[in-house]
């Protein structure tokens, strides 16, 4: 490992349905030469920012790549919450900077033929969510106190400043 971790600048997106259910992603992949197990944890659709890219941009594009869902920068709310995540993937610490955003009232059939081929490699599986589901899981979440956070997106539009989520 390097003596100091990678700095990802990444962008999520809180997808929910009409009836506040979230839409997460099953990781299963910590390393591309060994193959996909069980699902680690769920997470939010959302990825790296590439170079010259806003936090805005980055979050479309991935919804575009990881679930086939097409908006534009202006109908994501926020940013909502904020996150740094350590991690080491591969053999490669990273140090993960999320920015969540909120896209609401979405009515969306995934499609996963837009997936990088890593992306394509983990066979990551996907389920819409309620906030009770979540906290009556013995799975794990990204980020962590999902289920606490997820009530306050539920009462109306973002309004306030991005809050710090674990």
């Amino acid at each position: 490992m390097a003596d100091r971790p990678w700095v990802r600048p990444t962008a999520r997106v809180v997808v929910l349905d009409p009836a506040g259910r979230v839409l997460l992603l099953g990781a299963r992949l910590t390393d591309p030469a060994v193959p996909p197990g069980d699902v680690l944890f769920w997470y939010t659709p959302g990825g790296g920012v590439e170079d010259g890219e806003s936090l805005r941009v980055a979050a479309v594009r991935e919804l575009a790549e990881e679930i086939g869902l097409v908006v534009g920068p202006a109908a994501l709310e926020g940013p909502i919450w904020l996150r740094r995540n350590l991690d080491v993937f591969a053999g490669l610490e990273i140090d993960s900077r999320e920015t969540f955003f909120v896209l609401r009232d979405v009515v969306h059939e995934v499609d996963a033929s837009g997936r990088t081929d890593l992306e394509i490699l983990g066979d990551e599986p996907h389920r819409w969510w309620s906030a009770s589901e979540i906290a009556a899981s013995a799975e794990e979440f990204a980020p962590g106190d999902l289920a606490d956070r997820l009530p306050e997106l539920l009462t109306g539009p973002w309004t306030g400043p991005p809050r710090i989520v674990s």
